[in-house]
Order: C-alpha cells, then sequence, then structure tokens
C-alpha cells in the first residue's frame, strides 16, 4: 500500500522580539562600520581609504562589510549624510515665532558643543566641500538649498518686523557656520596660537561669549 509523505512542517514566523533584536543587530554592525568609516575617511579621504581598512577596524570581514554597503562610494555617502544630519539639526530648530537673537544664540552653543564632540565629522565635511563636494553635490542643490530657503525666509521675516537689523540672511548662516565650524576645523592652529581647544570648559565659555558678542550686537535693530 503506498503510504502518503507526511505532510511538510509549516515553517513558523519569528516573534515581534527575534525580529526586533535582529534589527537593532544589524543596526548595530552598520553603526560600527560607519564609525570605523568616518575615522578613516576624515583622516585620509576617500580615495586614500580602502574597503579593507575599514573593515578591520570596525573588526568586521570585508564580505560582511560589502553584505551592508554594496561599495566604498555608498558608505561613504552614508557617512556622509548622517553627518549632514547632525550638522543641520539645528537649523531646522529656527521657527517664525521665536525671539531671533534669544534663537541664534542658542544655535551659537549647539553649534560650537557639534565642533568640539563631533570634530571627525567636521573634518570631513571640510574635505568634502573643499573638494568640490563631487559626490555630496546633490545633497546640496536639494535637501540643504530647501532647507536653508527656508531659513532664510524666517531671517527675513524676523527682519521685516523689525527684530533684526537689515542684513543678508544668507551671509548670517554663512557666517554662523564659519565661525562656530573653525575651532574644530582648524583645531591645530587654534591651539598652536592659543593654546587651547574647545575641549577646556574655560575656552569653550570664552569662544561662546565672543562669538554671541560680535554677531549678535551686529544684528540686533538699529536704533
Amino acid at each position: 500500500m503506498k503510504q502518503t509523505p507526511p505532510a511538510a512542517k509549516a515553517t513558523r514566523a519569528p516573534s515581534a522580539a527575534t525580529v526586533k533584536r535582529r534589527k537593532r543587530l544589524v543596526e548595530g554592525k552598520r553603526s560600527v562600520i560607519l564609525d570605523a568609516a568616518l575615522q578613516l575617511f576624515s583622516r585620509y579621504g576617500v580615495h586614500g581609504t580602502s574597503l579593507d581598512q575599514v573593515a578591520n577596524l570596525a573588526d568586521v570581514s570585508k564580505t560582511n562589510l560589502l553584505y551592508y554597503f554594496s561599495s566604498k562610494d555608498e558608505l561613504y555617502l552614508s557617512v556622509l549624510r548622517n553627518l549632514l544630519e547632525v550638522w543641520l539639526q539645528p537649523l531646522r530648530g529656527f521657527s517664525a515665532e521665536q525671539d531671533p537673537l534669544a534663537a541664534i544664540s542658542e544655535y551659537l552653543r549647539i553649534k560650537l558643543e557639534l565642533s568640539r564632540d563631533h570634530p571627525a565629522e567636521s573634518r570631513l565635511f571640510c574635505l568634502e566641500i573643499v573638494q568640490g563636494a563631487p559626490l555630496l553635490m546633490s545633497e546640496l542643490t536639494e535637501p540643504l538649498r530647501e532647507l536653508v530657503d527656508a531659513k532664510v525666509a524666517v531671517i527675513q521675516g524676523w527682519i521685516d518686523a523689525g527684530k533684526l537689523a537689515p542684513i543678508k540672511p544668507h551671509h548670517l548662516i554663512f557666517s554662523l557656520w564659519a565661525t562656530t565650524q573653525h575651532y574644530t576645523d582648524f583645531r591645530s592652529q587654534i591651539d598652536a596660537v592659543t593654546g587651547k581647544t574647545l575641549d577646556d570648559p574655560v575656552f569653550f565659555a570664552e569662544v561662546l561669549e565672543s562669538l554671541r558678542a560680535l554677531i549678535l550686537d551686529g544684528i540686533r535693530p538699529r536704533a
């Protein structure tokens, strides 16, 4: 008599806890790889860094790295997009209902803290821009321009309401970026001249007070 083969066992779907754990593992591995890539790209640039170096620093195999990032360009762009998000987050907070002098004063503090706490990100962004932003240009000409245009409109609204001096909003934003990031992008120069860096709490407070005086006094409404 012909026997009926046993029915195949149904594949049980993984539990929500298992799915969540796997997601954490994937995100953790991606984060380790991105951090290693940031450290190397910020020192040696994209052309001076190999995927083997990144894999070694991240303590993963090159094959494992390529599972998460298909190429060096994709990895580099992922690092750049992450750091761009970090740098731009404080600017996103500008809104029309804020007091402009208080908002810009707080922005200076946050940007200085970012410069102090994320020097590798700042170095890499500076390196990419100096080279003409060959891989980041699309990010700069679309999302960044849209964000800046929106915040220029906020600043212009403050000016039109008589809350700020009649300045050009774009140049205010450029000045805020330049003055705060100078202290990390040219950290060696600052250290050589003053013997101090933003890691020194007293020097950090001195820099913040000076930048606030220079910038806020320059943009206060004229009598």
